[in-house]
């Protein structure tokens, strides 16, 4: 009678292919969603940049040792490892802009002050502060769209976050379009990784 189940077998080929399946579906969704979650919160502020930046890091390194050592798959862990690094830094500024333009909340105001700082290790760092219309003020950077563009005593418009959760985003007037690259090179990116996963988990040795 032939046996059921045992590895080397058909039946044993057969059992082990769904869960195997299973598997690589379940890092192929995690490690990528898991990235772009991570540059997304490093848009907020009180400390969630540094957050962000481990949630990608750690990211990377899963991706790297499951594709790499787990499935000795040495190339897709490479290509893992860079694409997810590269989706962290794309998605954060990409999906802050696309959220605060299509779901915040439109506010006029006026560039008070506009300029830039050089930190300790000699990057230039921009800085706007505006006051808007109803009165209150905030300091925007690079972060929140501020690269040196807005004079002094410009209007602009703010796009307000309704929660109140992320720092406003500074436009020249009230356009909500987004940036269709951007977002395309960081939908491209998450199909990258999901796939090399996807491929690397179904081709495991």
């Amino acid at each position: 009678m032939q046996r059921i189940g045992v590895a080397g077998s058909a039946e044993g080929g057969v059992a082990v292919r769904p869960r195997r399946t299973a598997n690589t579906l379940f890092w192929a969704a995690l490690i990528p969603t898991a990235a772009t979650a991570g540059g997304f919160g490093s848009q907020y502020p009180y400390g969630m940049l540094w957050v962000g930046v481990l949630i990608v890091l750690a990211a990377a390194a899963a991706g790297a040792i499951v594709a790499g050592s787990v499935w000795r798959r040495a190339g897709a862990a490479t290509l893992v490892g860079f694409a997810v690094f590269a989706l962290g830094l794309f998605a954060g500024s990409n999906l802050n802009e696309t959220y605060l333009k299509q779901l915040g909340e439109g506010t006029g105001a006026v560039v008070v002050e506009a300029g830039e700082r050089v930190n300790v290790r000699g990057d230039v760092r921009h800085f706007c502060r505006v006051l808007d219309d109803s009165g209150s003020r905030a300091e925007l950077g690079d972060i929140q769209n501020c690269h040196g563009q807005f004079a002094t005593g410009r209007r602009v418009v703010l796009f307000e976050d309704r929660l109140g959760g992320l720092d406003p985003w500074i436009e020249a007037g009230d356009d909500r379009a987004v940036d269709p690259v951007g977002l395309g090179i960081t939908a491209g990116l998450y199909v990258l990784t999901a796939a090399t996963l996807l491929y690397a988990g179904q081709r495991r040795r």
